[in-house]
């Protein structure tokens, strides 16, 4: 090979950073999830989806975030559907995970970029047992969803032909895992047919707690099941802690903001009013199903949920959202800072400045993104400004909950939604850092300190 084209072959192998490689993959896959949603036999009608809706729907499955402008249980084929849940199972685990499984299967070696994609895709600091981790995730991901889809099954084949049953018991299976929230029951009207059966609500709470849980905690969790003497990890602690404290905490929220709303939960019997708050307390959370209508619910109820939906689910899950953990973590330092303490410390470890640097520019980054979208809907859009912060922040989080906005944006206005469904499933740093040109590193140069006042 000679000087110049291996110079090329060198800086165009520097190009393609782990953060790009994951950028254009999901790009791509939406891409193809669009083509073959538009096509006629992706439909019921055999008319095609106008492509932009199409893309619209891949965008949603593939970003698992479950917003739809057409609804999936009546316009959409049975080759529609498949490709839908294809694209979530696909784009909930992610690309290079299910890549890394099928290459393992076959026998082959992973190479060091592919291993720092995968690191990159599953966001773990540490590229020691990757392998095993990615093997570990996609076999603990597919009992999970066997287990439940069989649950869901043996449930909905009491009002269904048995074949569908097992159909939509397995579809909401893999839905609800990847905290995707679509679903194939019709009208929009999501599981509001059973907003008080205990069977669906704990069996679809549960898939998307253990999706938004993360991976590395799933796999962590299963080590301590098999060997009690093992410590589980702070990471571990934090997002077994603040999950299940967000559920606690907005499960009350939610009884006390609509518990007198006769469009939401005052009709229902005492216990499933508990049940639905808990049902929508899990799923704001990032995943998207409703038993109940967010567009009656009150001013309240909706600006909880956006709250609910901006903090999301657990790094390295299937979740979106500025994170579990990156809350966490931020409130800890504010608690260091007014406690004039120097080191912050929980379950005593000190948690580095680079973590506690990350967490407050993702909250930034995610903060701008949210504001900015909304203002540009607040142009495109004539609606209540509730409801377009609603939207924008259930796209960025990749919730998939509305307030029946979706269908009735207006084109630049779902091209701005699924702007935001793409930055919220990678990540407004991942996409900043595949974007950005790389040029010489300074960072290591120090310069005298500066005063600045602030506060």
């Amino acid at each position: 090979m000679r000087k110049k084209d291996a110079w090329k072959v060198k800086r165009w192998a520097k190009f393609w950073t782990p953060a790009r490689i994951l950028l254009f993959g999901f790009a791509a896959l939406i891409l193809l999830g669009g083509l073959l949603l538009s096509l006629p036999i992706a439909s019921e009608s055999g008319a095609g989806l106008p492509f932009l809706d199409a893309l619209f729907t891949a965008t949603s499955a593939v970003c698992v975030t479950g917003l739809i402008v057409v609804d999936t249980g009546t316009y959409f084929s049975t080759f529609g559907e498949l490709v839908i849940i294809t694209l979530i199972q696909i784009g909930g685990l992610g690309f290079m995970t299910i890549a890394t499984f099928l290459t393992i299967l076959a026998g082959k070696q992973i190479g060091l970029k592919e291993r720092l994609v995968i690191q990159q895709s599953l966001n773990v600091t540490t590229m020691e047992g990757l392998i095993r981790l990615s093997r570990n995730v996609v076999l603990l991901t597919l009992a999970i969803e066997l287990f439940f889809a069989i649950v869901l099954s043996l449930r909905f084949s009491a009002e269904m032909p048995p074949g569908r049953a097992i159909y939509y018991g397995i579809f909401h299976s893999i839905s609800a895992f990847c905290n995707a929230g679509f679903d194939l029951f019709g009208d929009f009207k999501s599981l509001s047919d059973y907003v008080g059966d205990p069977i669906v609500n704990l069996s679809i709470m549960s898939l998307i707690i253990l999706g938004g849980l993360g991976f590395v905690v799933m796999v962590d969790l299963g080590r301590k099941a098999t060997r009690p003497k093992q410590r589980l990890s702070v990471h571990t602690k934090l997002v077994i802690i603040a999950s299940f404290a967000l559920l606690l905490i907005g499960t009350i929220g939610y009884y006390a903001l609509e518990n007198h709303n006769e469009g939401t939960i005052a009709p229902l019997a005492e216990g499933d009013r508990w049940l639905a708050s808990a049902f929508a307390s899990t799923t704001a959370r990032t995943a998207g199903y409703a038993s109940i209508n967010y567009e009656t619910m009150t001013e309240g109820g909706q600006f909880w949920t956006v709250l609910l939906m901006f903090i999301g689910a657990s790094p390295g899950s299937t979740g979106g959202g500025v994170k579990t953990t990156t809350a966490l973590v931020i409130l800890l330092f504010v608690w260091t800072v007014i406690s004039n303490k120097e080191h912050t410390v929980v379950f005593r470890r000190s948690i580095s400045p680079r973590t506690i640097y990350k967490s407050l520019t993702i909250a930034v980054m995610a903060t701008m993104v949210v504001v900015l979208s909304t203002m540009i809907l607040a142009v495109t859009e004539d609606q209540s400004f509730l409801r377009l912060l609603f939207e924008s922040t259930s796209a960025f989080a990749t919730v998939g909950l509305s307030t029946n906005l979706t269908s009735a944006l207006s084109e630049p206005g779902r091209i701005v939604i699924m702007v935001m469904m793409f930055i919220g499933r990678l990540g407004p740093l991942t996409i900043a850092l595949a974007l950005a040109a790389r040029g010489n590193d300074k960072g290591n140069v120090r310069y005298p300190e500066g005063n600045l006042y602030v506060g």
